[in-house]
């Protein structure tokens, strides 16, 4: 099989050859592992592409995900000057806005002018983005989405190695845009107070998204993440899962099926209570399934509830495990993972989580020995 449908058969739930391997970078270990100016990495799409293919080769993964699109060509003209005060880079662009880079880690923006978050009872619902132009990264830092250039980094990555390698996009859920909106608390707060006018913004995101994940399918992507970070039971209980993110996230989901493309959903922390409504989505898999401390399921107990229902891509703790773990404890981790994951197959061998910045290159090329039985 090549890596390409070796990952394609696991999303099938059909039997591999051996276990597909492929986790997702997070921005910190891109930039401990290649040598691209942290700016550079952020703002321009080959830099980044490049940087993903070179990490892949690095690693051996069957697959790789693209969290980022929408690059645009011209960043350099927004950019007014950059300083480096010790580990630290500052970017100022044309707007007035500054780029802060600290050393391995996601950027985040000093706005010049700082938007207050919005008030549900008091805003203009006219207001909402007519179009999807940005991504909710973190807590105010946007990645803008250039609407010329939405998928070129994916529709590069996929004529590049995309006839080898799995190929997945991204976006993110209605409920990460809502509380991007309104601050976290404010709109936790608003589920409680204005349930109706909540549903009314998310249904209105939930169209945006549906759009994107559509034009995203035709770039020829083999599956698109959705990103849903905030849905576990962390942050809300499940009847709010079933009020607030499940309608929503089912619509985008079933809309991707009907085109044929796999969409799985991230999650991270405990999703115990709600592990059955997440495949009530209509979604193809899950990826995190964060193993005790982090989450609360069991890679056996998950395999059991979900059955046939979807796949599993995950779930090595990547901070407990592979930063912290010797090299002994990581293939004793991995080879039982291994075990239980390939009962039955659908089961893609991941981090949980992105790749925590400091895991030491070694630990991670390990993953590829494990899977090989050369360990």
């Amino acid at each position: 099989m090549t890596p390409k449908e070796r990952v394609k058969a696991a999303m099938n739930l059909e039997k591999t050859d051996k276990i597909p391997l492929m986790c997702q970078f997070s921005i910190g270990h891109m930039l401990m592992q290649v040598d691209v100016p942290p700016v550079e990495l952020w703002f321009d799409k080959d830099a980044f592409t490049n940087s993903l293919i070179e990490l892949r080769d690095i690693y051996d993964f069957d697959g790789i995900l693209i969290s980022l699109h929408g690059h645009d060509p011209n960043w350099k003209n927004d950019v007014v000057s950059s300083n480096k005060i010790k580990e630290i880079i500052e970017v100022e662009l044309v707007n007035g806005d500054k780029i802060i880079f600290p050393k391995n880690d996601l950027p985040y923006y000093d706005y010049y002018f700082v938007k207050e978050k919005f008030s549900i009872s008091e805003m203009d619902f006219s207001d909402l983005p007519k179009a999807l132009d940005y991504i909710p990264v973190s807590n105010n830092l946007h990645f803008k989405i250039n609407q010329n250039f939405k998928f070129d980094a994916i529709t590069d990555l996929i004529s590049s190695v995309g006839s080898k390698y799995s190929i997945h996009g991204e976006i993110t859920s209605p409920f990460d845009y809502f509380l991007d909106l309104f601050g976290y608390q404010d709109g936790l707060m608003a589920l409680m107070m204005e349930p109706e006018k909540c549903e009314y913004v998310l249904s209105h995101f939930t169209k945006l998204i549906t759009k994107l994940s559509l034009e995203m399918c035709e770039t020829g992507v083999d599956a698109i993440k959705i990103s849903s970070p905030f849905a576990g039971s962390g942050f809300i209980s499940p009847h709010d899962y079933k009020k607030f993110v499940l309608p929503f996230e089912s619509e985008i989901a079933k809309s991707v099926r009907q085109k044929g493309v796999h969409i799985y959903t991230h999650t991270c922390g405990a999703i115990g209570d709600r592990l059955e409504s997440l495949f009530d989505s209509g979604i193809s898999g899950i990826e995190c399934l964060d193993p005790p401390p982090l989450g609360n399921v069991l890679l056996e107990n998950a395999k059991e509830r979900i059955g046939k229902r979807g796949f599993i891509k995950g779930n090595i703790d990547s901070v407990n495990t592979l930063l912290n773990g010797s090299e002994d404890d990581i293939i004793k981790d991995v080879q039982n993972r291994i075990k239980i994951g390939s009962k039955d197959g659908g089961f893609i061998l991941s981090t949980a989580c992105s790749i925590a910045p400091e895991v030491k290159r070694e630990k991670i090329q390990l993953l590829r020995k494990i899977v090989d039985n050369k360990i």
